[in-house]
């Protein structure tokens, strides 16, 4: 229940849906047996029951007053008996076909009240749930996105917090509308007949222990169904994203037989899920009809022997009114069981809004307006799984103005570094220092404020060339054409179908790797940052784009703090500082043309072999 009660809170305000969702309910359910209430005066005129004398008693009491704790059918069975006085049994056949008309008239105006309040909060609640897990998802440190499949994220913020509207809202529909009629229903029920009504309930324990049974197996099945079904949409987005890769090892069948495995479980899931929830539904409609066939034969074998207190119509209008419980009974049975699904899925979605961010600003931690002097990298160490180290002890200093390059073999920890500077991820140990105070210290908007980052992999969207370059920032058109030529990125994009309203497709897939690149860098340009990380920024590039963008690059960098990554060293022979970074640790630095004087250096190595 603590799971259920969370996520109706998404809702909130919850008052202002609840109150009139409860009134409208509760008048729809108090007019919906009003309807089989009056079914006795009805049938005690057709069946000519009505006693002259009865009639005349009640109408030498004074009429009844307007009070809440008067019941409606006092109302109406006085009013009933002063028309039959005055208008003989078709004029109080007509009273009670027009109170009916009326009855069930305002039961479905309220119903229809209560279901547009109803829908009103189920909107509410799932969009501010969706909007919270986004919103949760992408402030989550980027390592958690390595470990976690893109396609489990979409499942919780899509079809998990879709489940929960189909079944969680629902069930809070049933738990309030189907049981105030099913109270309003057993009231009448007692009022009729006590005896009849406590024999009936024999039912409920026998019920009640089947459907907890199911409920218990049924949630097992939702947990494992939103798992399979998580686990298709991360094989649909690998598919999709890789297709060139699929379609060039003519892996289609091999990626069909991943699919069909994930797929055939997932069938099995919601199969094994709906037939036990499928169940609950014809046991409590045969329980049901069960006890009605028990009650014709106990309470009518009363009736006919004379032994009942119930008149004729009484006991119709009884077996009619019990007829009706069955199903705000069945209502609630079927909403509980499928809220299981709902609740499966409601604990996926709390569970992602309930992680922990590895990388947290403090309470009191500072913003940084400029950056002014330097950064200092101390002693930094670190690993993304324990006992795995990526960087031991690595210090450096990046000073404004400066440019340091980082070189060496894959997977020696360039990047990583390069990942610790805009505190993607806190170092294991050791401190990070931006003019002298630590990045645990400063808030990650102000720090990343500060600098512009070029990664390795071209990361666009599938939007306008314009929305690519201006991304996250207001700029005008002015602005991202110069920013656009500063990349050489101009020309290419003039001659696109729509200029720079042209859009690249899914990730920029319409455009060439060069010219990918080449939006990337000009995003970096316009944001006109102080301290830029170039991470492979023109490995993408061809020879002569790479000429021209290296130059505008040079230029950028002119009066910036630059950190390079770079495996081609022709491109970072002007830098201040070369660190050569292999297997975590910094085993060679200084300047080009200090490092390709030392006898078997790591970095002359390097040089020696592109060179050739």
């Amino acid at each position: 229940m603590k799971t259920y009660f969370r996520l109706l809170s998404f809702a909130k305000p919850l008052g202002s849906f609840l109150a009139p969702f409860l009134i409208t309910s509760l008048l729809a359910s108090l007019f919906g047996v009003l309807n089989f209430a009056l079914l006795i005066p009805l049938l005690n005129v057709l069946f000519d029951q009505v006693s002259p004398a009865d009639v005349q008693k009640m109408l030498s009491q004074p009429a009844p007053e307007f009070s809440l704790s008067t019941s409606p059918t006092t109302y109406f069975q006085y009013y009933f008996n002063q028309i039959f006085q005055e208008y003989g049994k078709l004029g109080a056949l007509k009273y009670t076909c027009a109170i009916i008309v009326l009855s069930v008239l305002l039961n479905n105006l309220f119903k229809y009240l209560s279901v547009r309040r109803l829908e009103a909060f189920k909107a509410r609640m799932v969009a501010q749930l969706r909007e919270t897990v986004f919103d949760r998802a992408v402030r989550l440190h980027l390592g958690f996105f390595s470990n976690e499949r893109k396609g489990n994220l979409i499942s919780r913020i899509m079809t998990d917090v879709q489940e929960v509207e189909n079944s969680i809202a629902n069930s809070l529909s049933a738990a309030s509308k189907e049981l105030f009629l099913l109270i309003a229903y057993l009231v009448m029920l007692f009022n009729i007949s006590v005896s009849l009504t406590l024999f009936a309930f024999l039912v409920i324990p026998v019920s009640g222990i089947f459907i907890s049974s199911l409920v218990r197996r049924m949630k097992r099945d939702a947990q494992a169904g939103q798992q399979r079904l998580s686990g298709i949409l991360s094989i649909l987005d690998e598919t999709f994203g890789g297709m060139r890769v699929v379609k060039g090892f003519n892996a289609e069948s091999f990626v069909l037989g991943k699919f069909r495995q994930e797929n055939d479980a997932y069938r099995s899931s919601v199969r094994s899920l709906a037939n036990r929830r499928e169940l609950a539904s014809p046991f409590s409609e045969f329980m049901g009809v069960s006890v009605v066939a028990g009650i014709l034969l106990y309470g009518g074998g009363l009736v006919l022997s004379g032994q009942s207190e119930l008149s004729a119509s009484e006991f119709i209008a009884y077996i009619a009114i019990f007829s009706q419980v069955t199903r705000p009974a069945k209502d609630i049975s079927n909403a509980f069981s499928a809220s299981q699904r709902g609740l499966a899925s409601g604990e996926r979605v709390l569970e992602l809004i309930d992680t922990p961010s590895a990388v947290q600003d403090k309470p009191d931690a500072v913003a940084i307006s400029q950056f002014r002097d330097r950064i200092s990298v101390q002693q930094v160490s670190f690993e993304y799984e324990k006992g795995l180290p990526v960087l031991n002890d690595i210090s450096f200093e990046l000073v404004k103005g400066k440019t340091i390059a980082l070189v060496g073999s894959s997977g020696g920890g360039k990047s990583t570094i390069a990942d610790l500077i805009p505190r993607f991820y806190d170092p294991t140990a050791g401190q990070i220092r931006i003019d002298g105070i630590d990045l645990r210290d400063c808030t990650t908007d102000s720090l990343r404020a500060q600098m512009g980052i070029v990664t390795q992999e071209s990361i666009l969207f599938n939007d306008t060339i314009f929305n690519n370059i201006a991304f996250g920032s207001d700029a005008t058109e002015e602005q991202v054409m110069q920013a656009a030529k500063i990349a050489n990125a101009h020309e290419f994009i003039i001659n696109q179908p729509n200029g720079y309203q042209t859009v690249i497709g899914d990730r920029g897939g319409r455009l060439s790797g060069g010219q990918r690149q080449r939006l990337s860098i000009a995003r970096a340009v316009l944001k006109n940052p102080p301290i830029l990380i170039l991470d492979e920024a023109t490995s993408a590039l061809d020879t002569e784009s790479e000429k021209l963008v290296q130059e505008a690059l040079t230029r950028l960098m002119a009066n910036r703090t630059t950190l390079v990554i770079a495996h081609r060293l022709s491109t970072i022979q002007h830098a201040d500082e070369i660190l050569v970074v292999h297997q975590g640790r910094i085993i060679e630095r200084g300047r080009h043309d200090e490092l390709v004087r030392l006898d078997e250096g790591f970095y002359r190595k390097l040089s020696s072999m592109q060179s050739v």
